[in-house]
């Protein structure tokens, strides 16, 4: 079962539900480019010539609504979880789904954040999030000020103010129990990143862009979405300085 959101300003909004046919698993190696093909040939079938009027705009151009900011594990495919169409959301995957400061410099992050919002014009930015990341769990486990030369390291330090809030609220739980809340931290944090990003404020300032957060349990198949408030946040403050609205669960 797919779900198909909605773009508003508002919000993210449960709209439609369609039933879709599941491939078969690629498990053999030696079978996945034969799987791959069925896929496609599937695909251009079913979806691409019963809807080509569509596909034809699509190639002239996209006028996504979504920017989605989602983890690279495999687990968790934003366009499979919650059903979007091609041309509905323009996504960026990275470990641990993590934005940047602005003043960290370039990076395809925010490459894609800077066409995103600048160029496409989306309306909603959804930074959505996971359990069992082990993206965060690497950040939980580093030592602080630590040197590393792993790339890995070297990238989820960017969540190092989630950590320490996690580390000064939730310090009584278990590892564990600490990187389920970091998960969930680490999406608010990005929220405020985002607002490092002068274009980014200007439009969520003016009411032309909404930054939302969101987090998908895999476990139990469960997701939460929730608004960044921007009138009652302030993105200058080291942890904290967040406020939410419009908090949803859907199960």
């Amino acid at each position: 079962m797919a779900l198909r959101l909605q773009a508003s300003t508002e919000g993210v909004a449960l709209v439609q539900e369609t039933t879709e046919t599941t491939p078969k698993l690629i498990n053999d190696s030696s079978d996945s480019f034969t799987e791959m093909k069925n896929r496609f040939l599937s695909f251009k079938k079913h979806k691409y010539l019963e809807n080509l009027e569509r596909y034809q705009e699509l190639a002239q151009a996209q006028a996504p609504k979504f920017l989605v900011i989602s983890c690279a594990d495999s687990r968790v495919c934003p366009s499979y979880i919650l059903g979007f169409q091609p041309g509905e959301a323009f996504v960026v995957r990275n470990v641990a789904n993590l934005v940047p400061p602005f003043e960290n410099g370039p990076c395809e992050t925010n490459a894609a954040l800077e066409f995103s919002v600048t160029t496409l014009e989306v309306e909603n930015i959804l930074v959505t999030g996971h359990s069992c990341c082990g993206g965060i769990r690497a950040l939980m486990s580093m030592e602080d000020e630590e040197n590393s030369s792993s790339f890995i390291k070297n990238w989820v330090v960017v969540g190092k103010a989630a950590k320490s809030s996690t580390k000064a609220t939730a310090s009584n739980l278990s590892f564990d129990q600490q990187c389920k809340h970091c998960e969930k931290e680490s999406i608010n944090n990005s929220l405020l990143n985002l607002l490092t990003y002068p274009w980014v404020e200007e439009r969520v300032a003016k009411g032309l862009l909404s930054l939302h957060g969101g987090y998908y349990n895999f476990v139990d198949c469960t997701y939460e979405k929730w608004t960044l408030d921007y009138q009652k946040s302030n993105p200058k403050q080291e942890t904290g300085g967040y406020a939410i609205k419009n908090r949803e669960f859907w199960s």
